[in-house]
């Protein structure tokens, strides 16, 4: 039941995605299409290191509340909330070395670059918005309080594609049209949520906000493990482009394209991580406070029937998740299958692009039906705090990425989707490996 309006609403996000690249797919250059897909990731790679945010403070206080310690919880957000404001002003601060770093590597032709630094100078002023949003909805997820997630992200997204569609074909505003309609849309965002919680937010800054360095601390650890997680996660995505940049202008919105329907799959799949993350950090924050209680080890042999119960409850929690989340992966690669032509068709009416999305669109049926393992269990291990395996896994990952662009290079486009396949793979299977050997130690498999 958490998962499925998840699911719907998740998807408003990356459908926001596909109405930007229709919009601008349909003006008569590829390079304005470059240029939003450039723009958008430089962008996205801020906003989604960012995103350790969200997934520590959702981890972190849906243990606290299966705890029932609701004044813990409440700390965490607020520490949460701090690191997030003060990341926010660092990246205003740092923005345009930001700006000459990324477009440099990157690289692409002369139009792609105005157009793409165009989008970035206006949609990095929704950086204070996307970061303390995240903060946001790690406590409403880690509360199980849906329906604000819903809430929020439809009206975000929808406010985002009204505005794309009369700023970009009304008012013919074109890519700066895309991004102001970005940042206008967050901010709406950020006010919803707030206005809904301020009777909480008042009660616990008014009694209980004390500032404690050991939360920072422990807040700090998990968010640095999962940002390196993210940055080898979005090093690997910004080579997509970045190859696709050297490849020509044709591949790279061809590629931005295949990309998007990518990331429309992964957020209609992480309904499902979100669910996990809440359910398994109750479970495993109840796991531990009878641990505490009984005063055993958490890597005990002996851990009881109490805890193992507790952990069979998570692992029953994973299982039921997985068969869910892999039965939509397939779902959306037969979708792919039959209708992916069209549904490219409604994104660009660029003939020369078409006939190169087409060519690939193979690769993207096969990445729906095994990308599904990696977004599970990337949410059990936030509801576990177990940031370090998410690291490493990665890393490991990301390296195997590289591995397979090596040997596959002169395949060209066709090799970087071969890599970026393994790697979704690669993704999965070593989570899955890390999982069952936590399950063996607490003596459940």
């Amino acid at each position: 039941m958490l998962a499925l309006p998840m699911i719907f609403s998740n998807i408003t996000t990356p459908l926001l995605g596909l109405v930007d690249t229709a919009v601008i797919g349909h003006l008569e250059h590829a390079y304005y299409l470059g240029g939003i897909a450039v723009g958008t990731m430089v962008i996205t790679l801020i906003f989604w290191l960012a995103g350790s945010l969200r997934m520590s403070t959702t981890g972190i206080i849906s243990q606290a509340l299966g705890e029932l310690n609701t004044d813990k919880a409440w700390d965490y957000f607020w520490h949460s909330l701090a690191i997030a404001i003060g990341a926010s002003l660092l990246i205003l601060l740092l923005q345009w070395p930001i700006q000459q770093i990324a477009f440099s590597v990157i690289g692409g032709s002369e139009q792609v670059q105005i157009y793409g630094r165009e989008y970035f100078e206006i949609r990095i002023y929704s950086t204070p918005a996307t970061l303390i949003n995240l903060v946001f909805l790690g406590y409403f997820i880690a509360s199980q309080r849906i329906k604000w997630v819903v809430a929020q992200l439809v009206i975000i997204n929808s406010i985002n594609i009204i505005l794309d569609l009369w700023f970009v074909i009304g008012l013919n505003w074109g890519v700066s049209g895309v991004a102001i309609a970005s940042v206008i849309a967050d901010y709406c965002g950020l006010i919803l949520l707030i206005i809904v919680l301020k009777d909480e937010l008042k009660q616990y800054i008014n009694n209980n906000l004390i500032w404690r360095w050991k939360l920072f601390k422990q807040l700090f650890s998990l968010n640095k493990d999962i940002f390196i997680r993210s940055s080898i996660l979005q090093i690997c995505l910004a080579y997509m482009t970045v190859r696709g940049a050297q490849l020509g202008d044709i591949y790279l919105a061809a590629n931005a394209i295949l990309l998007n329907l990518f990331i429309f799959v992964a957020y209609a799949l992480d309904g499902f991580a979100y669910a996990a993350e809440s359910l398994v950090g109750q479970a495993y924050g109840q796991l531990t406070k009878k641990q505490r209680q009984a005063q055993i080890p958490l890597q005990a042999k002996q851990q009881g029937t109490t805890n193992k119960s507790h952990w069979s409850a998570i692992n029953q929690i994973v299982i039921l998740a997985g068969c869910w989340s892999a039965l939509i992966g397939l779902c959306f690669g037969i979708g792919l299958l039959f209708w992916g032509n069209a549904w490219v068709e409604l994104l660009t009416d660029l003939p020369d692009v078409l006939i190169v999305v087409n060519q690939y669109l193979p690769w993207m049926i096969g990445i729906c039906t095994i990308a599904w393992l990696s977004f599970l269990l990337d949410g059990v291990y936030i509801g576990l705090t177990r940031s370090k395996q998410m690291r490493n896994t990665m890393a490991l990952s990301g390296l195997l990425f590289f591995v397979f662009v090596g040997l596959s290079y002169q395949w060209g486009n066709h090799g970087l989707w071969f890599a970026f396949t393994g790697f979704m793979l690669t993704r999965g299977l070593t989570l899955a490996w890390d999982y069952r050997k936590i399950s063996a130690q607490m003596d459940i498999m």
